[in-house]
């Protein structure tokens, strides 16, 4: 039985995704080659600065098209929702077959038209869940960057495109780290969106009372309140969870931010620029663009990379990148969505003293090393990464395409 009619919703999604810019095929090649190598460039300088290790090779980011990234995307969701799908087979007697047709064609049809409008304003994101590989195994990750979206933003920005592709790369590779140098953090994500599922009441009635709140929610956000569609649907044991959720997003969302804003100055040399023209673009667009954005609730992660941000901030600040990477250490060091609006609060529970104002790494213990559960953390050394050149059929003209919409750089 199928919640969403996938096929449909990749259909739907790239015959409404708008064209990118318009740029020659040499120039689309040469945007997709410099972002495969600016993106092991960018590791390497992520690694150094967040002393986190991580026992996965180095590896190119994917480069991908917009109808590419709306493929990507419906791969992730399928195995995100599948717990979800194998409940709703179990009880197929309970649905008529009809009411489960055309509810997975409508779903298919809403879902590719959610992917349209986000595939060109993505810059690039970190897919936690993919699809098993050609032998079964399940993949643990992929770094994706859209290479029109890129390039249509530094055009619009008069930013240098090098400085910003290298900026933007900051950002998506701090998540690869993240992911692979925490080796549980992955999993919390995936159980938390589960037990998020599974704890969906999906009778009829409230299949009903939820679409009454959604339509409340597009009414709300058309007249300038500030409903979304996530809050209208979740249940109260949703939104305990999705609490939970959005603070471990918020946290890995401002690392990203702080690491490619700190590590900025000293190989981008246009940062404070671009990081000027980009946060003004954030805030942009029309009226129609900043009421879908609410609604999907892209505006409450534009709230997360500062609250995120400011949180990291101020515990490295006080108690030092190794005091700050306990983070990492489980999920009971996890910030709570009331921690990271006051660092001090998880300083004092997860440090265990009173922090002090400008401390450094000295007297901070070290966190467990691999193979303990927490992240690999080096406090002194600097290893130099190194990668093989990764050969991808993907994308050679990801940029080469008809004039284009306009994004507000939304990163993953």
């Amino acid at each position: 039985m199928q919640v969403i009619d996938w096929d449909l919703a990749v259909a739907t999604g790239t015959r409404l995704v708008r064209p990118g810019p318009q740029v020659s095929r040499e120039e689309a090649r040469q945007a997709v080659a410099e972002l495969r190598q600016l993106s092991r460039e960018a590791e390497g300088h992520v690694r150094e600065f967040t002393r986190i290790d991580t026992e996965t090779a180095p590896q190119a980011a994917t480069i991908v098209d917009r109808s590419g990234w709306i493929k990507a995307n419906v791969e992730g969701f399928r195995v995100v929702l599948e717990p979800l799908t194998e409940r709703m087979a179990a009880r197929r007697d309970q649905t008529p077959a009809i009411v489960s047709a055309v509810g997975s064609r409508i779903t298919g049809v809403e879902v590719g038209a959610v992917l349209a409008f986000l595939a060109s304003r993505v810059l690039g994101q970190y897919e936690l869940f993919l699809p098993p590989d050609l032998s079964g195994e399940e993949a643990t990750g992929r770094l994706t960057l859209v290479a029109p979206n890129i390039v249509h933003a530094e055009q619009e920005l008069g930013v240098h495109p090098r400085d910003f592709r290298l900026w933007v790369c900051l950002h998506e590779e701090t998540h690869r780290v993240q992911f692979t140098g925490v080796p549980w953090l992955r999993e919390y994500i995936r159980s938390q969106m589960t037990e998020f599922l599974l704890v969906s009441d999906l009778d009829l009635p409230t299949l009903l009372e939820r679409l009454r709140s959604a339509a409340d929610a597009v009414a709300d956000a058309v007249r300038g309140g500030e409903g979304n569609l996530i809050d209208a649907i979740q249940t109260p044991e949703q939104k305990e969870i999705l609490d939970r959720l959005t603070a471990v997003m918020t946290l890995v969302e401002g690392h990203g931010d702080y690491v490619m804003d700190a590590v900025g100055p000293s190989v981008v040399p246009s940062v404070a620029d671009i990081r000027a023209k980009f946060h003004h673009r954030r805030e942009g667009g029309s009226r129609l663009d900043r009421t879908v954005r609410k609604l999907l609730g892209i505006d409450l992660k534009m709230k997360q990379y500062a609250q995120g941000s400011g949180f990291v901030r101020t515990v490295v600040d006080r108690v030092g990148m190794d005091g700050f990477n306990k983070v990492w250490t489980s999920a009971e060091t996890l910030p709570t969505q009331e921690e990271i609006a006051h660092p001090d609060r998880w300083i004092a529970r997860v440090i265990g003293a009173p922090a002090l104002p400008g401390a450094g790494a000295d007297g901070v213990t070290d966190l467990p090393r691999a193979g303990s559960g927490g992240a690999t953390v080096r406090p002194e050394t600097k290893t130099e990464t190194k990668t093989e050149t990764k050969t991808e059929t993907e994308a050679e003209t990801a940029t080469e395409t008809a004039t284009g919409s306009e994004a507000d750089g939304t990163t993953g």
